[in-house]
């Protein structure tokens, strides 16, 4: 079995979100993609974060109707600091056949030398699915030299990419600029019976 590891605050997940996540089974013959939530994200600590009640129903209206998408709570249901390296190795014990991929967009790539332990969580994963904007460049020689070993476990995720992000949602939706199509009508709906976002 292979299984991808989708992280995030999915605050609010958009349509860019599904793209990555759908493209992944298909290109990385992925037999699930496990959307795991984190609560607290460690390197967004002081920064305002909607309720994870909210975000929960927001991700499962995101993931709904698509058999391969899976809402993973191992981040959820234990005390934060929630570190990628200890869910994967989490989910090594719980899947201990299974091939993990991480799944990240390029941004996240460029910053992965900075996460907590990045050599462990190198290791330990099968692979690193990744997915870049339209114009990133990823500097392999650069990711080398702050994480070895990282460059022959990525694999590239060809798809065309919109300019999403869950930021520029919220902004949109606090100057009350068209929003709708970024979201997948049921998370837009959530998103407006919740009035979400407004300040």
């Amino acid at each position: 079995m292979r299984l991808g590891i989708f992280g995030g605050t999915f605050d609010p997940p958009h349509v860019g979100h599904q793209i990555l996540a759908a493209e992944a089974c298909e290109q990385l013959e992925l037999d699930r993609v496990l959307w795991m939530l984190t609560p607290n994200p460690p390197h967004k600590q002081g920064h305002r974060i909607t309720a994870l009640d909210k975000r929960l129903q927001l991700v499962y209206a995101a993931i709904a109707g698509n058999d391969r998408f899976e809402l993973s709570r191992i981040e959820i249901d234990r005390p934060p600091p929630h570190y990628s390296v200890e869910s994967v190795f989490i989910l090594k014990d719980m899947h201990p056949d299974a091939e993990l991929i991480f799944l990240v967009g390029g941004d996240s790539l460029i910053d992965i030398h900075s996460w907590h332990e990045p050599r462990t969580l190198v290791n330990v994963l099968d692979g690193i699915g990744i997915m870049c904007r339209p114009g990133e460049e990823i500097e392999l020689r650069q990711l080398e030299a702050h994480t070895p070993g990282i460059s022959e476990k990525l694999l590239f995720i060809d798809a065309p990419l919109l300019e999403i992000s869950s930021s520029e949602i919220r902004r949109r939706v606090r100057s009350g600029v068209s929003y709708r199509y970024y979201l997948p009508p049921a998370v837009y709906e959530l998103v407006v019976e919740h009035g979400l976002y407004r300040n």
